[in-house]
């Protein structure tokens, strides 16, 4: 069930997110709402959705692996990133990153608007994206159900 939750979460930040940055990603720095708290909310949700995958299979180390990973790759994407948002933004790049963490979310550093513009395209696009997310469970149910009625042999567990 923590995996189920923790894949809503992931879900529900992604779409929060997107709503701050939505279509203008590289025309405008958002550094409001969970921008705010860190420079790379859509990769934390995604990195919490991945750990709630693992958590689906019932293992801990596979969350822990799939979480890992997951971290992995999206800290050497946000790198990447960073180089061209610092020759696109400049000096005002460089302010958000001396008060903001790349990852680790900071909550006491939130700050918001009043009033957004946000790309429907874009939150319909990250709703489906986000969808994979959920379909797992009912992927995972299945592959446990076959395992536990024989028609699918089980090769090891990981716990």
């Amino acid at each position: 069930m923590t995996g189920f939750v923790l894949i809503l979460v992931c879900i529900f930040g992604r779409l929060w997110s997107i709503l701050y940055v939505g279509g203008r990603k590289n025309s405008e720095l958002a550094i409001s709402g969970p921008y705010s708290v860190t420079r790379n909310p859509l990769y934390l949700f995604s990195t919490i959705g991945a750990f709630g995958i693992g958590l689906m299979f019932g293992s801990i180390i596979v969350a822990a692996c799939l979480g890992f990973g997951t971290y992995a790759v999206f800290r050497e994407t946000a790198r990447k990133e960073e180089a061209f948002l610092r020759d696109k933004f400049g000096p005002e790049f460089e302010a958000y990153v001396a008060r903001t963490p790349r990852y680790w979310p900071k909550p006491w550093l939130y700050q918001d608007e009043h009033e957004h513009r946000f790309s429907t395209k874009a939150l319909g696009s990250t709703f489906f994206d986000a969808l994979y997310f959920l379909a797992i469970f009912p992927a995972i149910e299945g592959i446990e159900y076959l395992q536990t009625t024989g028609y699918l042999p089980t090769y090891f567990w990981l716990y």
